[in-house]
């Protein structure tokens, strides 16, 4: 073995160093693909935790829906002659509210199974709202003796129903109105309706009191959709995330919880407070008849939503791109020992401390899910770094050069956790710390002659 080693140039054991690392990037990229079936598993499961509470909730509304009747004009070919016939319709009218104080307090809960969780919650939300005839709503071509205010529907949006708790109220001037199922009369919508008489709108405005509860996960949004929003939020989640078209006005966050106010107006929503259609057909009022249809707008919506501050495989993945890091850090280690040192290191022993490198990958993903991110990063480098210092402890021929190895270990899975922690500064530290790395090499090897023989010893 010394013999054919001795025939070896250091530069061809650079050049056989790199092609073990380059085999090395097989089972690393296999961690990758791992740490990616894991993070799907995690998300049907945690659908499987939230079946049946509740999905991500949209709220919309209320709006005062009211039909009218409406001439329509249609020539048709008859005996071979035009003819115009003249058709009653009814259509629909639906007026936003002019003003809505909204209020919102949403109660989190952490749901587990097996070693998975989800974020779910429940809401109590109260509010009043105030509709009332704009004064150009002659504009809209709908004259009041054609509206039948006898028959108007109080809207109520919410993107799944099924999270809706028992017992909503609403009551206009004091009276309970009697709730329906279903977003309309019509049954095309989400959410629920009351019957109500308009009658005393084209005199006096319309006040509407309502409270509901309803249950939901991941994140809660509303679609405004009022002369002037004010939508205030409360909850003792201390991780929120504010996202969407519109974002609140100075939100308190503490560990304790958060606090959000939103203020909107219909001038940034960019539609007006009234908007006409035909009879079960989608308004021009977003989130009116089908609140899920906003869902892929989200400049329309004000949304938060309650994450988890590690979200621990999205870090997996990361610490996975920084394995080549590990991997050539330690070979070049090696390398400098063999070239320099004059310890003979074999290829086998290059690729089984890389294999211990790769596993601590595979480790760390797997105490992350039972333990937590930083609990299993600590576990894992510890045992890795026992691992191969002892290993190189009978490689090197020496402890106090295994000691080196496990130092150098050990140093690059502090700097990777600082790496993970600080996000912003990531490749600016990185790129630091190969910048020193090959200065150092540089320096190491500034006298080598990779090129030359190395003088060896026969084996008997």
């Amino acid at each position: 073995m010394l013999a054919v080693d001795a025939d070896r140039t250091p530069g061809f054991k650079l050049f056989l160093t790199i092609v073990i690392g380059l085999v090395l990037t097989i089972p690393l990229f296999s961690v990758y693909l791992l740490a990616y079936d894991r993070e799907s598993q995690s998300h049907e499961a945690a659908s499987s935790i939230t079946a049946g509470w509740g999905g991500a909730q949209q709220m919309t509304g209320p709006v005062l829906v009211i039909p009218y009747k409406a001439t329509t004009t249609e020539t048709v070919l008859q005996n071979g002659q035009s003819v115009t016939r003249t058709n009653e319709v009814t259509r629909e009218l639906t007026l936003t509210p002019e003003i809505i104080e909204l209020s919102t307090d949403v109660n989190p809960k952490v749901r587990k199974r097996s070693i998975y969780e989800s974020v779910v919650y429940t809401v109590h939300a109260s509010g009043k709202a105030r509709f009332a005839f704009p004064p150009d709503l002659a504009r809209t071509g709908v004259q009041i003796a054609q509206m039948d205010l006898g028959r108007a529907e109080l809207r109520f949006g919410l993107s799944d129903p099924r999270g809706l708790g028992p017992n909503p109220s609403v009551a206009v001037a004091g009276k309970p109105l009697r709730l329906q199922p279903g977003g309309s009369s019509t049954g095309d919508a989400r959410g629920f309706f009351a019957w109500v008489d308009a009658a005393p709108l084209p005199t006096q405005p319309i006040v509407v009191d309502f409270t509901y509860d309803f249950r939901g996960n991941g994140s809660l949004s509303l679609a405004p959709n009022a002369g002037e929003t004010h939508w205030a939020v409360k909850s003792s989640w201390p991780n929120p995330s504010f996202v969407g078209g519109f974002l609140p006005d100075t939100p308190k966050v503490t560990k304790a919880g958060f606090k959000a106010d939103y203020r909107l107006g219909n001038l940034a929503l960019g539609r007006s407070l009234v908007s006409t259609s035909d009879v079960g057909a989608p308004s021009n009022t977003p989130g009116v008849d089908d609140p899920t249809i906003q869902t892929s707008n989200s400049t329309q919506l004000a949304q938060i939503d309650l994450i988890q501050t590690v979200d621990l495989y999205s870090q997996v993945n990361r610490a996975v791109k920084y394995g080549f890091l590990f991997i050539g850090f330690t070979f070049l280690a090696l390398l400098m020992f063999d070239v320099i040192g004059g310890v003979r290191v074999s290829p086998v022993e290059y690729l089984l401390m890389g294999a211990a490198l790769v596993l601590f990958f595979v480790l760390l993903l797997a105490f992350a899910e039972v333990i937590g991110f930083t609990p299993a990063y600590i576990l894992a480098s510890a045992a890795i770094a026992g691992l191969n210092t002892a290993y190189s402890a009978a490689v090197l021929g020496s402890w106090r050069r295994a000691t080196f190895i496990g130092t150098l270990l050990i140093g690059l899975y502090a700097v990777l956790y600082i790496l993970l922690s600080l996000e912003a500064f990531s490749l600016l530290i990185g790129s630091l710390l190969l910048f020193a790395a090959l200065a150092g090499v540089m320096y190491a090897t500034r006298r080598i002659d990779w090129s030359a023989k190395r003088p060896g010893t026969e084996a008997a």
